[in-house]
């Protein structure tokens, strides 16, 4: 087990470098798969993507930065914060500003969210 400094020195690194959600090197040791394909089957491109855990009152960071989604493909993301919660809230938010939210998704059950 590394020394506590230095599992905050890689908690920050990674979370500086905007990698936070898709970086394994942040990881609860629960053995439980919290990786998520997520599709986007609408006709518009995605432009942001949020998942916070249920217990959190606001959106955590963007986890596509500065990339989007486009309409037809897909990206995985693993939404494992450390925490060791399995059930997130999702939200995308499309280019022509409309936003599609899923409630209590649990990411350690299921391996494809599709925006629709």
């Amino acid at each position: 087990m590394q020394p506590k400094s230095l599992r905050l020195l890689g908690l920050a690194m990674v979370a500086a470098s905007g990698l936070w959600a898709t970086n394994a090197s942040a990881a609860c040791n629960d053995g439980r798969n919290r990786n998520v394909t997520v599709v986007n089957r609408t006709a518009v491109t995605v432009r942001e993507l949020y998942g916070s855990r249920v217990t959190t009152s606001s959106w955590e960071e963007d986890v596509l930065g500065s990339r989007v989604l486009p309409s037809g493909q897909s990206i995985n993301v693993n939404w494992d914060d450390n925490s060791c919660e399995c059930l997130f809230d999702f939200k995308a938010v499309l280019t022509n500003g409309n936003e599609i939210v899923a409630r209590r998704v649990n990411v350690c059950a299921v391996s494809n969210w599709v925006i629709q």
